[in-house]
């Protein structure tokens, strides 16, 4: 049950979800935050955000994995001994980077979020640096839709729910990772060639792309290596964690979506200030560079390289793969079809899935408001602060709070306080003597808070059940349903918004679609009951709810 909760990002997101990172995220404040979550976040949908939606509404408080950032737009055990894993799986893994078992060196005594900042996991805080800082072009993207291509709101939700493709099926990049080794390597070598798809995606943004259906290709390779980096990255995470305490885990979880904030943070402004002065081209070109650092971070990583048929090209494995692919994949439904990871898949799914309104809020605060990108962006240096903070909030009081009693408590504040767009459209906020733009960053910073404590936990509680072995297939199948939640719930609000008949110009109807998404969000909660009771200090090994056996 554990498992799924992991699913209630959400998010970047950081960021880890929004195109490209689909934030995943039901509630999302006025001003898209970065989660991701999600799988992120992240680590996601993950949000679904187009491209992390600047303006969105009507939704329970999720973050997303997965998470909400471009190209990012939150980002998931059974037994000693994986089927899929041989003896040379195991020496590589132990020798992998985080792995909680005796490394041969110790390399620093520096600690940040209560974590050694080793080459290993400073690699792991890059990864989700990046997908912070990727946020950069959000903004762009946006605008380019809205401007350029000039789609409606539901056009767009659209193209964001199509974007989000790569992240329902992060068990296959899971699977890949975990069982076929690139060049020696199962980690490494698959960092490197996320970021250079990333950075050839935007690349061609900026450069060929003059139609939607190009764009939503584009948008597509983004996405596809965000989510292949953040399954990788997450199933170091899951190594690591496996077998620590909460606590513990709270605090590498704390500095990797930390490191996710913190990225947003250095984008924030400049999303917005460079869009006004250079135009989008310059920015996904400027973009570009960026998943080139989770190229070059890649060398961190302390894995030692698969020598022998398991280190060679899949095509050279034969029969060997074949039959621990078949193995891999008993396993895994094994894993899964348990009562206590099934149920509350089931519920974070249907959580996921109510529908959201972020595209026609972002239409309508630019369009009708006429928010522009600078001031677009500083809100989302707010967000992206926000959401450090709640990072820390989590860290610092939330650790050891049963995750079912933060999961109610925030989608019940979320969807109340989502209703407060309802102020905005009407324009009630300024017969209270607040203006349109410090009611959007006072909005945006309470939900992005909220929103980021209530994720972490999900991801903490995921970790534990995924084997030694299967880490990255088993979470990523995780964060997969929750991501095809919010894809679902994505297009759900693209059929409201058309059947509303709000347009990039027509906004009669949006109170009405703000107020019946956020409601929708409230449909899951008698369902609670799917999810089992959590100790939140026990062990793994000694909880039966999020210990997994292999049958």
């Amino acid at each position: 049950m554990t498992c799924l909760y992991i699913l209630s990002l959400i998010p970047y997101l950081p960021s880890k979800f929004s195109i490209f990172y689909p934030s995943f995220t039901r509630r999302t404040p006025i001003v898209t935050h970065s989660p991701r979550f999600r799988r992120r976040t992240r680590r996601n949908p993950p949000e679904m955000e187009i491209a992390g939606t600047v303006l969105s509404s009507g939704s329970s408080l999720r973050l997303s994995s997965d998470d909400d950032d471009p190209f990012l737009g939150s980002r998931i055990g059974a037994g000693k001994e994986d089927a899929l894993t041989t003896e040379t799986d195991l020496d590589a893994s132990s020798s992998s980077i985080i792995t909680p078992r005796k490394h041969k060196y110790r390399m620093s005594s520096i600690k940040l979020f209560g974590v050694d900042l080793s080459p290993d996991n400073v690699a792991v805080a890059m990864v989700y640096f990046v997908q912070g800082v990727l946020g950069l072009a959000r903004l762009a993207v946006n605008f380019y839709l809205k401007d350029d291509l000039h789609l409606d709101p539901a056009e767009a939700a659209v193209i964001s729910g199509f974007s989000a493709l790569p992240w329902l099926v992060k068990p296959l990049y899971g699977f890949i990772s975990d069982s076929v080794p690139l060049f020696g390597y199962r980690r490494r070598s698959y960092l490197v060639l996320s970021g250079l798809l990333g950075a050839l995606s935007w690349c061609l943004m900026a450069t060929s792309v003059d139609d939607k259906y190009s764009a939503a290709f584009c948008i597509l390779l983004g996405s596809l290596s965000v989510a292949f980096s953040d399954v990788v990255v997450d199933s170091m995470v899951v190594e690591r964690a496996r077998g620590e305490s909460q606590s513990t885990s709270g605090s590498l979880q704390s500095l990797c979506w930390g490191s996710s904030a913190f990225g947003g943070i250095v984008s924030s402004y400049f999303s917005g200030s460079l869009l006004d002065t250079y135009g989008v081209r310059f920015v996904f070109g400027v973009t570009a560079l960026l998943p080139l650092i989770t190229s070059g971070v890649a060398v961190l990583v302390k894995e030692q390289p698969m020598l022998g048929k398991r280190g060679q090209n899949l095509l050279f494995a034969g029969p060997e793969f074949l039959e621990s692919s078949k193995q891999s994949i008993i396993q895994l439904w094994d894993s899964v079809r348990q009562r206590s990871v099934f149920l509350p898949t089931l519920f974070i799914f249907l959580w996921q899935a109510t529908p959201q309104s972020d595209s026609a809020m972002f239409y309508f605060t630019t369009n009708s408001l006429g928010f522009t990108p600078e001031f677009l962006g500083r809100v989302k240096l707010v967000t992206s602060i926000a959401s450090l903070l709640g990072v820390g909030l989590y860290n610092g009081f939330l650790k050891n709070v049963p995750l079912r009693k933060i999961f109610l408590a925030t989608t019940l504040l979320g969807s109340a306080l989502g209703m407060t767009q309802v102020f905005l459209v009407a324009g009630l906020n300024r017969q209270f003597g607040i203006s349109d733009e410090w009611f959007a960053i006072g909005d945006s910073l309470i939900l992005t808070v909220l929103s980021q404590a209530s994720f972490m936990p999900v991801l903490v509680l995921a970790a534990k059940l995924c084997p030694e072995g299967m880490e990255a297939t088993l979470f990523a199948t995780l964060m997969s349903v929750s991501n095809g939640g919010s894809v679902v719930g994505g297009l759900f609000g693209a059929g409201l918004t058309q059947l509303f008949g709000i347009t990039k110009d027509r906004f009669d109807n949006l109170a009405a679609l703000i107020i019946l998404c956020n409601l929708s969000s409230l449909l899951p909660l008698p369902l609670l009951g799917l999810l089992l009771s959590d100790n939140p200090d026990a062990n793994p090994e000694e909880n039966s709810d999020i210990e997994m056996k292999s049958n």
